[in-house]
């Protein structure tokens, strides 16, 4: 199987870029950051705290997670439920940061992710897959854009879905993401040693996948 890991801060249009990219070569695409916010979806509905590592692990066995995959993409299933539109929702991405520095539900969800990796070539994004899911990936690559531009691009997502969104509070909330995930004790965001570098700060959407497809296609 080959297997291809991009990791990237949040609003980086890893996962629209990335789902194109693995239409193109053919490969299954998985979200993990989506399973992350699947969980934390989980803990605001039940009232349990993100942080609180010690209330999500005992609320974990309650849990379960799961991808389908349908014509128009991936959808996840939460306990049953297609909350694939729910957890793209702010409040989702904040509890979501909190709930994956919380070892118990790494460990939840990693049999998930590298099983996929074991049955399927996939196409895999996240914060830590180079480094920690499948750092024997044949494919790193890191995939950003500068704060301001993943904050526009943010806006630009939930207006479109028909949620007000602000500026200034988006970039805020974008830049304290990226405090969180790189300071994190628990698998810190960063760039595996052996991964390229791909800042789409000045790229559009269709020169963003171009690029992607560009180095895999070098390295394949």
């Amino acid at each position: 199987m080959f297997s291809i890991a991009i990791d990237g801060p949040a609003g980086a249009g890893k996962s629209s870029v990335a789902k194109e990219a693995a239409k193109a070569l053919g490969f299954v695409y998985v979200d993990t950051g989506a399973l992350y916010r699947a969980v934390a979806l989980y803990m605001l509905r039940h009232g349990i705290t993100p942080s609180d590592a010690e209330a999500v692990e005992a609320a974990l066995p309650a849990v379960t997670v799961d991808l389908r995959y349908e014509p128009d993409g991936q959808h996840v299933l939460l306990c049953g439920e297609d909350v694939s539109d729910a957890i793209r929702m702010p409040e989702v991405s904040t509890a979501a940061s909190d709930c994956s520095a919380v070892p118990a539900v790494r460990k939840f969800l990693f049999s998930l992710q590298t099983g996929m990796a074991e049955r399927y070539d996939v196409l895999m994004d996240g914060r830590d897959i180079g480094t920690v899911v499948l750092p024997n990936a044949q494919v790193k690559i890191f995939l950003t854009a500068s704060a301001e531009e993943r904050a526009r691009r943010r806006c630009r997502q939930l207006k479109e879905k028909g949620v007000e969104a602000d500026y200034e509070k988006t970039l805020r909330e974008i830049r304290e993401r990226d405090e969180q995930d790189m300071n994190r004790e628990t698998a810190p965001l960063k760039p595996a040693e052996d991964s390229v570098l791909l800042d789409t700060s000045e790229l559009d959407f269709r020169g963003s996948v171009e690029k992607l497809l560009e180095i895999v296609r070098e390295r394949m």
